[in-house]
């Protein structure tokens, strides 16, 4: 049993008297008391608050409990919060909990106080007060995430005064390469706000998806909104047979922008400019250069994907699109662009090459800031402003207003800063959350492979920002490009929960914090202890890897997270699964591998090293397509390396595989595509296998331009990957090497 020193008769007294109504009293805080058993859980509030004081005791509320808020601009905040904590709201003063706004505090600064007068919340502004609902919401039983809260519940008597590091603390959502549907956003946006994020950009056009609707010209997302199928959008990265994609209609947005403000997120549309545009390109082709391209090796596609910069009517068209953007999101900025432009399109075009004479410029480059001024000018007339990727400023200087997303690198990063722009420091290899974890897992690599310990680790005095440079920063953005969503069960949120958290958890801690003094140890400890709050979000996160160690014949296996462990053992092919609950005695560890588990939340796969070593007999490659002059078949063929195809593939091409002995193996991976990336692949085709390099059989189907062949019957002697569509999107088929597990 609890013993409390309960305080005296007075005080209770006054407490049970909190937001009386008329003259008939009622109880709304059940006891204030020390609790000499309680710890309170500090701990548990990520980001870091800056400064806290505990009073060693607590308080319980039960239901008949309320909530006022001081001015009607706090009435979305109130039922937001009752959303959670169900009490009844009314405007005014008096409530068990309150909430207030402060002009002495500053924007989204908090001061949240449970004492003998109830629960304040004040904020600077609106920011401020959710910022405090927030920290409240992480004080309270994890349930509460589940809108399952019992009463009465219990709070640490306590003050809390808090304000965030940087203004800016963002998160782009590519929703183009995946579709995403509104509902969908908005669950991931109640993620976002627990972690007191204040800022979604939503990657609304690309060359994949058009994605938000045009009322003048409602062909861009009718039509460029799908992709597949008898869509006029060719498929990339997933869902190639099927008409698949969406796009949200102005209500939608409205919606999904009103959902975010009342949890303090503003959303920043991106329409991606000049370049990354094939999407609108395949609606308009005229907005492309006037020069006609050779398309044979893709089958008639057109490829090219940006803007001719040259085109009068081009600018009328943004004018058009710009000006429902603008009239649509309340954001200051709107984002357009600037990255990856092929600019060998305007070098071969005759109106981009006459412009640039008459504008004595030098370089595409120059052409790039052009451009983007024009687009920046067509938002000043909408009383908007730009922002932009890093590459746009490097054809000259954009106007002084204008906002730049660092991508690329640091040392991007630190060159907006030192030219005085409002820098959004979002460096790939720190804060891409569609980067790789480690090497065995699912996402792309060319920032960086890093879990969160790296996220966690960034301080831009660590990277080498000046004093001066350090200035110029609005804030971090983290950020989930999703070509591999598409092919990695788009209907739920479970891959990218994996691929974000926790590494959001990791930057939301730095985007607040302003210590650069961390220990990396004792921030794994509470964000472990954060886990159960990420198990009622219904968050699907990744887990450490396990760790395991083989000695003396034992395999083992631990977990410091109060997750399970699961072993899969491999017998020649008949796969058993079962939970791990002692150190396994084995002379073939290699057979076993683990996975941790809890609530929707997994750990890579984990095993001893051969378990996942591979062989590289020698082989040849040939194809009816024939090699690329740059990208020849011997590059695969000596592994590691990708080659091409000459052309892209049309029904009955093949590639095969053949091995100068043959292999005998217990699985061999043989692929179309990039390593990290269903695409350049075979969309549609089958496999066949060769036991001696004349008479072949079907094995299986490609999926995502892969197949994995498992305990062939015999040894192979050649694989033959034959194609059963035209085309796909590009001018080439990427070759990997085949991947050999050998016998275990």
């Amino acid at each position: 049993m609890r013993m409390f020193r309960y305080v005296a008769l007075s005080l209770l007294l006054a407490i049970t008297a909190i937001g009386c109504c008329g003259s008939a009293p009622q109880t709304k805080v059940l006891a204030y008391g020390v609790d000499e058993t309680k710890d309170v859980p500090m701990s548990a509030i990520i980001p870091t608050p800056q400064n806290v004081v505990t009073f060693g005791g607590s308080c319980f509320v039960n239901a008949t409990a309320d909530i006022t808020y001081a001015t009607s601009s706090l009435r979305r905040a109130a039922e937001y919060l009752a959303s959670y904590i169900p009490l009844s709201c009314a405007e005014g003063e008096g409530g068990v909990i309150h909430l207030a706004c402060d002009p002495a505090l500053i924007g989204e600064e908090y001061f949240l106080a449970i004492n003998s007068q109830g629960i304040r919340i004040t904020g600077g502004e609106y920011g401020g007060v959710i910022n405090g609902i927030t920290t409240l919401l992480q004080l309270l039983p994890e349930s509460v995430y589940a809108k399952a809260l019992s009463f009465p519940f219990e709070l640490p008597l306590c003050e809390i005064c808090d304000a965030p590091r940087y203004d800016y603390r963002g998160f782009m959502l590519d929703v183009c390469r995946t579709w995403m549907p509104k509902e969908a956003v908005m669950e991931y946006i109640d993620v976002l706000a627990h972690h007191k994020i204040n800022t979604l950009r939503l990657h609304l056009t690309d060359d994949e998806a058009w994605r938000i609707e045009i009322e003048s010209h409602p062909e861009l997302a009718k039509e460029g909104g799908f992709r597949g199928g008898d869509a006029k959008i060719w498929p990339r990265y997933g869902k190639w047979n099927e008409r698949w994609g969406g796009y949200y209609t102005k209500a939608n947005m409205r919606e999904i922008i009103e959902y975010a403000a009342v949890r303090n997120i503003e959303v920043i549309p991106e329409i991606d400019l000049p370049g990354h545009s094939l999407c609108i390109a395949t609606l308009h082709p005229e907005i492309l250069c006037d020069y006609q391209p050779d398309t044979s090796r893709a089958f008639g596609y057109d490829t090219r994907s940006a803007f001719c910069a040259a085109k009068e009517d081009n600018y009328a068209l943004l004018e058009d699109i710009l000006r429902e953007v603008c009239e649509l999101f309340p954001s200051r900025y709107i984002h357009i662009g600037g990255d990856e432009v092929d600019m060998s399109q305007w070098r071969r075009c005759p109106d981009c090459s006459a412009l640039m004479r008459e504008q004595g410029m030098i370089s595409t480059a120059e052409l790039q800031q052009y451009f983007m001024s024009r687009v920046a000018e067509i938002l000043a007339r909408y009383d908007k402003l730009p922002a932009v990727w890093n590459e746009a400023i490097e054809g000259g200087k954009l106007s002084a207003e204008t906002r730049v997303y660092g991508w690329e690198g640091v040392k991007e990063c630190r060159a907006s800063a030192a030219e005085g722009y409002s820098t959004v420091v979002m460096p790939g290899a720190y804060f891409y959350f569609d980067m790789k974890q480690s090497a065995r897992e699912t996402g792309h690599d060319w920032a960086a492979i890093f879990d969160w310990t790296k996220v966690y680790g960034f301080t831009p005095q660590s990277v080498g920002f000046t004093t001066t440079e350090e200035q110029n920063i609005l804030g971090l953005e983290a950020s989930f490009f999703s070509e591999l969503y598409a092919s990695n069960n788009p209907e739920t949120l479970d891959f990218l929960h994996y691929q974000t958290f926790p590494r959001m958890v990791a930057y939301a801690e730095i985007a607040w914090v302003s210590s650069d003094n961390r220990d990396g140890e004792e921030f794994y400890e509470r964000m472990v202890a954060h886990y159960d709050r990420l198990d009622a979000m219904g968050v699907a996160y990744r887990l450490m890897p396990p760790k395991v160690e083989y000695k003396d014949g034992v395999l083992s296996v631990s977990t410091d997270d109060g997750s399970k462990v699961y072993y899969i053992i491999d017998n020649d092919g008949v796969i058993s699964e079962e939970e791990y609950s002692e150190p396994i005695v084995t002379s073939t560890p290699a057979r076993y591998s683990f996975v941790a588990r809890r609530g929707e939340a997994m750990s890579p796969k984990v095993a001893v090293a051969a378990h996942f070593a591979s062989i590289t007999p020698k082989f040849d490659i040939t194809s009816s397509m024939g090699d690329s002059d740059r990208f020849s078949f011997d590059k695969a063929e000596g592994y590691g390396r990708l080659a091409r195809t000459s052309r892209a593939a049309d029904v009955g091409d093949w590639v095969m595989f053949t091995f100068e002995t043959p292999v005998k193996c217990r699985r061999m991976v043989v692929a179309t595509g990039n390593f990290q990336l269903p695409r350049y692949i075979f969309e549609n085709g089958y496999v066949e296998v060769s036991y001696d390099g004349e008479i072949f059989e079907r094995v299986g189907h490609l999926d995502c331009g892969k197949y994995a062949i498992e305990y062939p019957e015999h040894p192979i002697k050649a694989v033959r990957m034959v194609c059963t569509s035209q085309g796909n999107g590009a001018e080439w088929v990427s070759i990997q090497p085949p991947t050999i597990y050998p016998m275990l």
